[in-house]
């Protein structure tokens, strides 16, 4: 395969650039670039066979002309963002100033009234046996042989609830009882003779010695009989304490006796027993609601798991108050009931006082520093801070004792974003009576 070199032809394009050809036998050659490259002069004149060459103008390039273009679009992005700035400074600033000074607060008000509310006393407290009487052995220990009695039982007095070992007493009441009898036996002999001696005494068949000696063993013989009847009466007081009886009537609240136990004096009571059955309800009280309160009021005691009032009324009031808890004493005296069980959870209620009183929503009434208050509208409808005193809640809301009347307009929402003179403007139909619905009686002071 024959090769026929190349020829190469050097070619001017439209812009004045030569154009290269390339083969494999031509080493490759280097582009200049324009801005590099030198052309003939518009007036090219050869000197001494030289040729005079300038660099080429770049006037015209594409690339300077979008060189000038990114930086007019940069220009004319900062004068759009540089406008768009002032006018977002400038207009919420105008928009807030008339909002200001041309807007009014609408509010709702309400009118509560006045209801019928009941003042009650609550506290808590537990079940508990009135006369609480542990049951335990005041003799010598010895080891419990029978238990007679449960937990629950009710007793009588006198009834037999345990029983200790009595195998040595038993011994020796009966051998004091047989001495007993051989000293009365003893007596009753002496005090014969002494008396036969009386008799014969005066015909001179006994000397007066005789007859004052016969009196002499009549009266130590009858002091025996006295020391045997007190040795007896020990013993048999000391068998009578091996039986745990019941000191008055009640139910057996706990029973602690075990069989094979020793119970000794001094030790842990085998029973506990409720005098007559009777429970009453001991609770802590606020020392605030103690004044109100008096010995013979009326009481309701809930239980838990059941619906139903117990009815009572107090019996006792604390003569002292806690000076940690600040808190006194109360208890209310209960009927006994197979439901009342001592040891379980209670809540009472005593009725104080039943008045008309406005109810107000709980978001109408707030506090600070300075106290409770309410903000009203007044006839200028301007907003008027008004101090007041809660006298407690019940479900339909706030209980207000001081301070309002019940005709008043009351805020009943939003009150803490508004302030005190401030002007506002009351939604049309606002003003209600809440408390119309509310029920008759509540809560109004809780412990």
């Amino acid at each position: 395969m024959g090769a026929n070199p190349e020829h190469k032809v050097d070619h001017t394009g439209g812009h004045g650039e030569p154009i290269a050809w390339i083969s494999r036998d031509h080493a490759a050659i280097e582009r200049i670039p324009a801005e590099n490259r030198l052309i003939p002069a518009a007036d090219d004149t050869s000197v001494g066979g030289t040729v005079v060459q300038h660099p080429a103008s770049n006037a015209g390039s594409p690339s300077r002309s979008k060189w000038m273009l990114s930086v007019l679009g940069i220009i004319v992005a900062l004068a759009i963002a540089t406008a768009a700035w002032m006018h977002y400074k400038s207009t919420p600033l105008a928009t807030a100033t008339l909002a200001t000074e041309q807007s009014i607060p609408l509010v709702s008000v309400v009118s509560p009234g006045a209801s019928a509310v009941t003042s009650n006393v609550t506290f808590t407290g537990a079940i508990s046996a009135r006369y609480d009487m542990p049951i335990g052995i005041d003799g010598d220990a010895g080891r419990i042989v029978a238990i007679y009695v449960e937990a629950g039982d009710h007793v009588k007095k006198g009834q037999l609830l345990a029983k200790l070992d009595d195998s040595i007493l038993i011994p020796q009441v009966n051998r004091l009882a047989a001495s007993l009898e051989q000293a009365r036996a003893q007596a009753a002999l002496s005090a014969a003779e002494y008396r036969r001696a009386q008799a014969v005494a005066p015909a001179g068949a006994l000397s007066a010695e005789d007859v004052e000696k016969r009196r002499a063993t009549e009266v130590t013989d009858e002091a025996n009989v006295k020391v045997a009847e007190a040795q007896l009466a020990e013993y048999q007081a000391r068998l009578n304490r091996t039986r745990v009886i019941a000191p008055v009537d009640g139910t057996v609240l706990q029973r602690k006796a075990e069989v094979g136990q020793i119970a000794s004096s001094g030790g842990d009571a085998l029973f506990r027993l409720a005098s007559n059955g009777e429970v009453e309800m001991r609770g802590q009280i606020a020392e605030q609601d103690l004044a109100v309160l008096k010995v013979g009021q009326p009481a309701s005691v809930y239980i838990t798991g059941l619906a139903r009032a117990f009815e009572g009324q107090v019996r006792l009031l604390g003569a002292i108050i806690d000076p940690n808890t600040r808190l006194g004493e109360i208890r209310i005296a209960l009927k006994p009931n197979p439901a009342l069980r001592p040891g379980a959870f209670a809540r009472g209620s005593v009725v104080v006082d039943q008045a008309q009183r406005p109810v107000l929503p709980q978001t109408a009434v707030m506090s600070d520093r300075k106290g409770t208050y309410v903000y009203i509208v007044d006839d200028k409808n301007h907003i008027e801070r008004r101090p007041v005193i809660v006298g407690g809640t019940i479900e339909a809301g706030v209980v207000i004792s001081s301070g309002l009347t019940g005709q008043e307009r009351i805020i009943g929402t939003a009150g803490g974003f508004l302030r005190d003179g401030e002007t506002v403007s009351i939604a049309p139909g606002s003003a209600t009576t809440p408390a119309a619905t509310a029920p008759p009686t509540g809560k109004d002071t809780q412990s």
